[in-house]
């Protein structure tokens, strides 16, 4: 994870707008990962994106194949423990990895609410997670956090994540 990491820094330059922040949630079983947040002048909100790899925490022969399992997996509950789905998820492409997404409403422990978007995807027996929230709408949260995560120098860190490098 720390060459991936590494690999990262030299291409970060590639997504303009957005700066590394420090993972901001306690320690638990898995490795912390990435956190990044988007200045409102690009993103139009101040979005945070949080992405990491969950190795050998996936089921290895049907990957992700239901909602239930974005909510347990995708690191919601570290923002608040309080999120509901807004609506069924679909399937979704990532770095080459499938899995799903669904978006949640959160409700934040200042009580302030938040759009959310959880994405797990995976590649053989491991998983990718992601989770974007922000103060606007689920559907613009959702095409920022999209656009950032399809964006080459994330695309390169995913794959290096998974590959354990």
């Amino acid at each position: 994870m720390v060459a991936g990491a590494a690999g990262f820094q030299h291409a970060r330059s590639d997504i303009e707008g957005w700066r590394e922040i420090a993972w901001p949630f306690p320690r638990d079983g898995w490795p912390a990962g990435l956190a990044f947040r988007c200045a409102t002048e690009r993103c139009g909100d101040e979005i945070e994106v949080y992405v990491r790899p969950k190795a050998g925490f996936c089921n290895c022969d049907s990957g992700v194949s239901d909602d239930e399992e974005v909510d347990r997996v995708a690191d919601l509950d570290l923002m608040s423990e309080r999120f509901a789905p807004r609506a069924p998820g679909g399937v979704i492409r990532i770095a080459e990895m499938q899995g799903r997404l669904r978006s949640y409403d959160l409700q934040m422990t200042d009580g302030s609410r938040r759009a959310a978007i959880g994405i797990a995807v995976s590649r053989r027996c491991d998983l990718l997670v992601a989770v974007a929230q922000g103060r606007g709408e689920a559907t613009e949260v959702r095409r920022v956090a999209l656009d950032f995560l399809a964006s080459d120098a994330v695309t390169k860190w995913m794959t290096a994540a998974m590959d354990g490098r």
